[in-house]
């Protein structure tokens, strides 16, 4: 009687034999996040220059290690990567012109990878770590959920990179991928699981931001919290707060939801679908973190399509969404994923929320930032300016725009005029950069007596 044992077997090969199966003008998919292959990855960069061309790899969110198919090939002879979300190796790649990024807002990846109209652009080959197979012949995608089942089902070779230390993430949906469904099995070295530092100690500009914040959510809302150190804060805040009964939806789950959980404050019995259930798409975190998500019942990994989808998030009342911004133009255009032309992230979910949570009943969406920053040389500039960075990526276009909160103050800018915005945006600038702001103001024409009667 055949087993899926047997047929594991049959699949099983080494990452070098999978590195020969890939030809020129290849599309290769690498899984997202935490999920990225190290076995493959070193074994493919080794043809670099073998006479392979025009390899096109593409990543979500590069961690370490860094990918060798970059290492090993600066010329570019053979490999070209990509990347939906820049990471700090993707941006220094992307210094030296090694990596290339591909725009979208993230709730799309699940559709591109299930949409035939894209089957042009889908994979040649998909590769992704993922845990061991289980009693069911299923391996599970762990940290990241994403998009991975969608590549893996549309690929020409689906190729599973077992790996023992990445936990397993219940579902939700999409969380795994049947042997049935894949071509070839890869058993790698298991090489440890990617983490992230524990988060720096918060400057006292981010505890005025994090404590205005916190103290517009209410018991029963829905917290999604975006990936850097001010999200991780303002959970930490609520943590040791007095709310209580708080939901759970969000592209990451990072390290504050754990505090939020051993306290108490989250149980998802007031989200309106998946209740009891915190919903998320990727994790990245310290290890206590994945040791909190594995085999864990009370959290659900689902598609990036499922957590993201602006529809969906509307669903549950007093959805409150918080991420950072780089920097904001006097018309409220926001930028944060670039510097200039350098691009630094990604627009990844941060739109998907922002309207999701404006769609929501009594629902928020809050855009953080601190008011100034430093350069190289210790010159204080204003995130607020006249005009975006040249060539600055708008992220969340100023109609979408909702609260904006600084040290300096938080205002809310749906409904108000040019004129009203500009005002708002002045009044949480750093008080050394106003009165250079009221002159811009009044030279782009946005300034008027009339800036406060009554928007």
């Amino acid at each position: 009687m055949s087993t899926y044992m047997d047929e594991y077997k049959s699949k099983l090969i080494t990452a070098d034999q999978a590195a020969k199966l890939v030809q020129s003008n290849a599309i290769i998919d690498y899984g997202m996040f935490a999920t990225k292959p190290v076995d493959f990855d070193l074994a493919l960069s080794k043809r670099a220059g073998d006479g392979l061309e025009n390899v096109s790899i593409r990543g979500t969110g590069t961690v370490l290690p860094v990918p060798e198919v970059i290492k090993n090939d600066p010329q570019q002879l053979t490999f070209q990567y990509f990347c939906w979300y820049f990471t700090a190796i993707d941006r220094k790649a992307g210094d030296f012109g090694l990596c290339c990024h591909n725009p979208f807002n993230y709730h799309e990846a699940t559709i591109l990878a299930y949409n035939p109209d894209f089957s042009n652009l889908w994979p040649d080959f998909w590769c992704c770590q993922a845990t061991p197979m289980d009693n069911s012949g299923c391996f599970n995608f762990g940290l990241g959920n994403s998009h991975n089942r969608g590549l893996a089902l549309n690929s020409k070779i689906a190729i599973i990179e077992v790996n023992e230390n990445m936990p397993r993430c219940l579902g939700g949906n999409d969380e795994y991928v049947h042997i049935s469904e894949i071509d070839y099995i890869i058993e790698g070295s298991n090489t440890p699981v990617f983490c992230t530092p524990p988060s720096g100690a918060p400057t006292a500009a981010e505890k005025k931001i994090a404590e205005q914040i916190v103290a517009e959510i209410v018991d029963g809302a829905c917290i999604q919290l975006g990936i850097g150190a001010l999200p991780n804060l303002i959970g930490n805040m609520i943590a040791e707060s007095d709310l209580k009964d708080l939901g759970v939806q969000s592209e990451m789950f990072c390290d504050a939801y754990v505090n939020m959980y051993e306290t108490g404050k989250i149980t998802n019995r007031k989200k309106a679908i998946d209740i009891n259930k915190s919903t998320y798409s990727f994790s990245l975190g310290t290890q206590a973190t994945y040791d909190f998500l594995d085999n864990n019942p009370r959290c659900a990994s689902c598609t990036v399509n499922y957590t993201n989808d602006p529809s969906r998030i509307a669903l549950s009342d007093n959805f409150v969404s918080i991420n950072n911004i780089l920097e904001i133009d006097l018309l409220s255009q926001v930028c944060s994923e670039s510097s200039g032309l350098r691009q630094i992230s990604g627009t990844g979910g941060q739109l998907d929320f922002v309207v999701g949570a404006f769609h929501s009943r009594n629902g928020k969406s809050f855009l953080a930032f601190s008011s100034t920053y430093k350069d190289k040389e210790g010159n204080l500039h204003s995130r607020i300016r006249p005009y975006l960075t040249p060539g600055a990526t708008v992220t969340v276009p100023r109609t979408q725009v909702q609260y904006l909160v600084t040290e300096y103050g938080m205002t809310n800018m749906k409904a108000l005029s040019i004129w009203g915005r500009a005002e708002a945006l002045i009044n949480i600038a750093h008080p050394d950069f106003r009165d250079e702001l009221v002159k811009s103001a009044q030279e782009m024409k946005i300034w008027s007596r009339t800036n406060r009667i009554p928007f």
